[in-house]
């Protein structure tokens, strides 16, 4: 991690890194954050989960420090309570439902600590409720929501047809107007548990967020698999090669205890 520096702070990812491929957090990962406390060094996560899918971290991790949610786009305390949230404009979100549902996709918006859908039962519902651990909020239409709407997500069974959404989307959304962005699209596409590997999504948040690796220039789909410890980058062994390319150092695997071996190899020393 090159020059030997005071390391006061330590941000990870969740999905990816902090927590392996089943979603479980580790005891050697939890131990590994309980010597970060002893060692006076806080620690910190962010994730494009909604804050209220982490929130059976929160007392595992032993959080003390803001919770980011949506890769930034909304932050909160510990109970839930926001702090700060960033929101599409609401003219933007409405053109953005209406371009999903013209693509025959579902559509999901997440706002505040909400998860709001229109069909129960719909595609990536139970993978996403299994993931986050709680269940979405079944509204009749999202009309009376879009004033704080903190992501939209366009979900399909379908590959090419997110694939031709998100390229509109793209046309529509992600060039300046008035000198400013209006909104940044992040391809987020699962072909694994999708049918016949065809699936995926994307999601409309509001521009101008910082990702974690804002300060590398790195594509939003790839701002993942990373520990910040106050400048210096860690990729874990399942990061993309541009990830590592970019990282530090790089440790094992999220499924080989790649989170706690980082800490315990290059953060940890650094205290003595």
């Amino acid at each position: 991690m090159g020059e030997r520096r005071k390391i006061s702070l330590v941000a990870a990812d969740v999905d990816g890194t902090l927590v392996t491929e089943q979603k479980v957090l580790t005891q050697r990962a939890q131990a590994a954050v309980q010597a970060l406390h002893r060692a006076g060094i806080r620690f910190a996560i962010t994730s494009g989960r909604p804050p209220r899918g982490m929130a059976t971290l929160f007392d595992a991790l032993g959080l003390d420090t803001p919770i980011a949610g949506f890769n930034g786009g909304l932050f909160v305390r510990r109970d839930l309570s926001i702090v700060e949230q960033k929101t599409v404009e609401p003219d933007i979100a409405r053109q953005a439902l209406a371009l999903i549902r013209e693509h025959g996709l579902d559509a999901w918006i997440y706002s505040g600590n909400d998860w709001l859908i229109t069909k129960p039962g719909a595609p990536h519902v139970a993978r996403e409720a299994w993931t986050v651990k709680f269940e979405p909020k079944v509204v009749a239409d999202f009309d009376d929501r879009l004033d704080s709407v903190a992501k939209i997500v366009g979900v399909s069974d379908h590959l090419d047809r997110v694939r031709r959404c998100e390229a509109d989307a793209q046309a529509a959304f992600g060039s300046a107007r008035d000198g400013k962005p209006v909104a940044a699209l992040l391809p987020r596409r699962h072909p694994q548990g999708c049918e016949q590997g065809r699936g995926g999504r994307f999601s409309v948040r509001p521009p101008g967020r910082a990702g974690r690796g804002d300060r590398n220039h790195r594509r939003p789909a790839e701002r993942c698999a990373d520990v910040q410890a106050i400048g210096a980058h860690i990729a874990v062994g399942n990061a993309s090669d541009q990830v590592k390319s970019q990282a530090d150092v790089t440790t094992d695997s999220y499924n080989d205890e790649g989170f706690a071996k980082a800490i315990e190899r290059f953060v940890l020393p650094s205290v003595g």
